[in-house]
């Protein structure tokens, strides 16, 4: 693997770990895809650094377990905003 992918993959995680970040916000703070993200964290980061993998995915495993309450606040200020 290339070794600018490598350190793509370690800066992703730790930002990841370090800031709460769901994979889209990760994504548009990289300038990748989410796709890529998703890769770099799932496949990519557990070969070149497994403890920080294990950090990622339970830091992402939160968001996944959130994100039905964050679909329902945003569909919520959407409605609150197109009535005024």
């Amino acid at each position: 693997m290339r070794d600018y992918i490598e350190e793509r993959a370690e800066e992703i995680g730790m930002y990841i770990v370090n800031s709460g970040a769901t994979v889209r916000q990760t994504a548009r703070k990289f300038g990748v895809s989410k796709s890529t993200v998703h890769k770099d964290i799932t496949e990519r980061l557990i070969r070149v650094n497994p403890m920080l993998a294990a950090q990622t995915r339970v830091v992402l495993d939160a968001n996944k377990a959130e994100r039905h309450i964050r679909g329902g606040l945003a569909t919520r200020e959407k409605y609150l905003h197109r009535n005024k």
